[in-house]
């Protein structure tokens, strides 16, 4: 991301003047970052008076330094990088405006005006270069819903928020229909300090869609479902690599569809805990250097997460299956508070641990039970179908107030979409075959062999890409005095 890691703001009025005229000279179509002083009435003029189904487009691997949101205007609207890029050299929004004292910018597009149905945010990146700070009260990186139908969010990386969350879309006068995020690159967002986190996705529409979204390093929920009826979350992965997660898919939310999930289905979704890194003993567990967990994979009920805030108010009517979990958690489902819901057909894969005790959040009169892949409350929990993995426990309350363990091999060994090497597995083949056959299958592993080696070297140069960006991303959340270089 060097766009908006590395730009140089000291080259004086010439150089400025010099890459201001080449932008407008290779980038006709598009909208140019400078100069950054105009820039962000620049843009927001253009919506204003662009009209219904106006483009506004943004020049690739430019870096937009905006002082206040970008807001939508009209109906059928689009914000996009010219020639819908897929990679880094999509244009980049770096939240920019001024913060004091809690207070301040947040927000890089927000469409969620009262003639903002339709409107398209694609291809474009949302940096909201919080680099440690402390969180700011205000919107997510990304804010649409509100009273609109049928808006769309797709091709987006959004990362590094300085409030709560990477993209919220809001259920206005519980009016928000038809929403489709598909397709984005999330995180990392916030900080697992206590009280620092933020969201990966955070849905409030009815009959909204969310598929095909890579959510990597959320530190409070990766998607989190306020009830929005009718909603379908399904082909979505959730991955951590340095940060604790509390919870992964989230349906806890009381507020403010009244914990109505009617019609809300999650399934085929993937879900990865921590792993250990470095050698392994000899039962395949090692050390995670930042003690990284998921504390609940899939929550349900306001219980789980509240405890007693919503007394008998119930998450009701949801419907969840077919997801895949692996890797290190507390617990890996967890039920609490919940009516008339379908939880079948979910499974562990590959390595699994289950860890974590007692933290100082924890009430003295709960009862944390042990850590598990499927536990459910069964005093709160009615009229439900549930899969027969699931163990019942005593007290289903404020489950996120566990923690993992301060160091020790407890951690499994595994991938994830930030680690996908593996070594190779011998296999089987049939005997009697030819001589003719054993040479094609000589002469077709030969080149099956060139092309997994070709496709091998892509794989490790975008791993190490990505974990070098991903350990850059941590340690500032983790480093107050880390200073932002633009």
């Amino acid at each position: 991301m060097e766009g908006f890691v590395g730009r140089s703001i000291s080259h004086g009025a010439l150089k400025r003047h010099t890459t201001f005229e080449s932008a407008r000279r290779h980038n006709t179509n598009c909208e140019p970052a400078d100069p950054a002083n105009t820039v962000t009435d620049r843009l927001n003029n253009l919506l204003k008076n662009g009209g219904d189904g106006y483009t506004l487009s943004l020049c690739p691997s430019q870096t937009y330094l905006i002082q206040a949101p970008i807001l939508f205007a009209h109906l059928n609207q689009e914000i996009s990088t010219v020639g819908y890029p897929t990679d880094d050299t999509r244009a980049t929004l770096s939240v920019s405006g001024p913060v004091s004292n809690g207070q301040g910018h947040t927000t890089a597009v927000d469409g969620t005006c009262n003639t903002c149905s339709g409107v398209k945010l694609r291809h474009v990146q949302i940096d909201g270069t919080r680099r440690g700070a402390p969180p700011t009260n205000g919107g997510a990186n990304i804010e649409m819903g509100g009273g609109n139908s049928n808006q769309l969010i797709e091709f987006i990386r959004s990362l590094d928020p300085r409030s709560w969350s990477c993209l919220h879309v809001a259920e206005g006068p519980l009016a928000c229909n038809g929403v489709v995020i598909q397709n984005n690159d999330i995180g990392p967002c916030g900080s697992d300090q206590f009280q620092q986190w933020a969201d990966g996705i955070s849905v409030s529409c009815r009959n909204a869609t969310v598929r095909n979204n890579m959510v990597q390093d959320p530190t409070d929920g990766g998607i989190v479902i306020f009830g929005s009826p009718g909603t379908q979350v399904y082909n979505n992965t959730i991955w951590i690599l340095n940060a604790t997660l509390l919870g992964g898919i989230n349906l806890v939310d009381y507020e403010p569809w009244s914990g109505d999930y009617t019609g809300t289905v999650v399934y085929d979704n993937t879900i990865y805990g921590g792993f250990a890194e470095g050698e392994n003993d000899s039962d395949g567990k090692g050390t995670n250097p930042e003690d990284a967990i998921i504390k609940i994979g899939i929550a349900v009920g306001p219980r789980t997460w509240f405890g007693d805030k919503f007394g008998n108010n119930v998450s009701r009517n949801g419907n969840i299956h077919n997801n895949r979990l692996t890797g290190a958690f507390s617990y890996g489902m967890a039920i609490s508070s919940a009516t008339n819901f379908t939880v079948q057909g979910n499974i562990m894969f590959g390595n699994t641990a289950f860890i974590g005790a007692r933290g100082p959040n924890c009430s003295t009169t709960d009862v944390v039970p042990s850590p598990g892949p499927f536990i459910v409350d069964l005093n709160t929990t009615k009229s439900s179908s549930l899969q027969s993995s699931f163990v019942p426990i005593d007290d289903g309350n404020s489950l996120t107030c566990v923690l993992p363990p301060n160091g020790g091999d407890f951690w499994p060994e595994g991938l994830n979409p930030s680690n996908t090497t593996a070594s190779g597995a011998s296999g089987t083949s049939g005997s009697g075959s030819s001589n003719h056959g054993k040479s094609a299958g000589v002469a077709v592993g030969v080149i099956v062999g060139v092309i997994v080696c070709g496709v091998a070297a892509w794989f490790v140069r975008k791993y190490v890409v990505s974990r070098r960006e991903a350990t850059r991303l941590f340690n500032s959340t983790r480093n107050i005095n880390y200073t932002q270089r633009i």
